[in-house]
């Protein structure tokens, strides 16, 4: 009878992970670089730069005007605050503030520089340039009285203006004046074209005639946007728009409405 070969057994391979544990242990590190990890303990490394925006006490403006927002998207809005929403388009806007700078009225400094010219023309037996300035008005007073008189051939209102009940009237005594009116975003914007930081309103009374064609132009543009639609924005109110979550909650309970009616 043969003799019987004695079975080798195989030993089983080594996990990837100890295999990999092998290799790096058996390459030497380099004693140039040492390595020292960072421990983010108290009194340790620095703490890596997070996006703290969300922690930050912001100032008291800063959240009062938030909050305004917030409450003006959640709250009813009647539709003669709401109108104010509705503004001036940008090209329009950009066309209407052209025209608007082309009246600007005049420093303080370019007065006194008027005045001795014609103090010199004077002086000198000349006749003194008396002609009448044609420049924006500006003034919740003054337009008033442009309006009632119908003497304004264009009211800009802004929309930012508070307290709003310092223009909410103004709209609808132009148009009962039939006075072309248009609201625009911002009154630091109308503030600019007078020299000074805020403006609630201006109006263009005379102009020159080679600005006449684009002002009808421009006043045309401005009716189809807001005379035109003034019936139509008596009637429609504003806010009532729901957080995220409570338009999830509402969604989810009429999901379950839904169904019971479709079981049913």
């Amino acid at each position: 009878m043969a003799p019987q070969k004695s079975a080798k057994r195989k030993v089983a391979p080594l996990p990837m992970n100890a295999r990999s544990g092998q290799a790096k242990s058996d390459t030497q590190a380099n004693p140039l670089f040492e390595r020292r990890p960072r421990h983010f303990g108290i009194g340790q490394s620095i703490q890596p730069k997070r996006d703290l925006t969300r922690f930050v006490k912001w100032p008291k403006y800063v959240r009062l005007q938030r909050q305004r927002k917030i409450l003006r998207m959640r709250l009813k809005v009647p539709p003669a605050v709401n109108q104010f929403s509705q503004t001036l388009d940008r090209n329009t806007a950009v066309q209407l503030f052209k025209l608007l700078a082309k009246y600007r009225p005049e420093t303080d400094q370019e007065k006194k520089t008027r005045l001795n010219a014609q103090a010199e023309k004077v002086a000198a037996g000349q006749q003194a340039d008396t002609a009448k300035q044609l420049v924006v008005k500006h003034g919740i007073n003054h337009i008033t009285n442009l309006v009632e008189s119908k003497k304004a051939k264009l009211v800009v209102i802004a929309n930012d203006v508070d307290p709003i009940e310092l223009v909410i009237w103004l709209p609808a005594l132009c148009r009962k004046m039939g006075v072309p009116y248009c609201i625009v975003k911002s009154k630091s914007r109308l503030g600019t074209v007078v020299h000074r930081k805020t403006a609630t309103a201006l109006a263009l009374v005379d102009i020159k005639d080679e600005d006449k064609q684009p002002l009808a132009s421009l006043v045309e543009a401005i009716n189809a946007n807001f005379a035109d639609k003034s019936e139509e924005s008596r009637r429609t109110w504003g806010g009532g728009i729901m957080g995220i979550k409570a338009q999830a909650k509402i969604a989810k309970r009429d999901a379950a409405t839904a169904r019971e009616v479709k079981l049913a």
